[in-house]
């Protein structure tokens, strides 16, 4: 959904360029998260997540800028925002788990 999502922005060099950070971030997301399968301890379980997080974070703001510049239409936008909200909070309750806060 992502991919699709970038591919299709306008040819500009602000959606160009946020485009390039949101991809960064946006699969830095689930790279992360596929790192943390294999941690070697709790601390580095709940640092992956911990990065998963901070990179969904920034991948948010990514996706308001380019609402914010007028560069996506609500209606594709809405979609991948909320998912995206899902999945920080889904790590964010996780984290918070694995730190014995919850």
């Amino acid at each position: 959904m992502l991919i699709e999502f970038i591919d299709k922005l306008p040819n500009d060099n602000v959606s160009r360029r946020l485009g390039d950070q949101l991809l960064r971030s946006g699969t830095s997301t689930i790279g992360n998260y596929v790192e943390a399968q294999s941690a070697s301890s709790k601390k580095d379980y709940t640092n992956y997540f911990t990065t998963s997080l901070k990179s969904a974070n920034e991948s948010n703001l990514r996706l308001s800028l380019l609402r914010d510049a007028g560069r996506v239409k609500s209606d594709k936008f809405d979609g991948l925002l909320n998912e995206l909200t899902e999945i920080s909070n889904i790590f964010g309750s996780s984290i918070l788990t694995l730190k014995g806060k919850k």
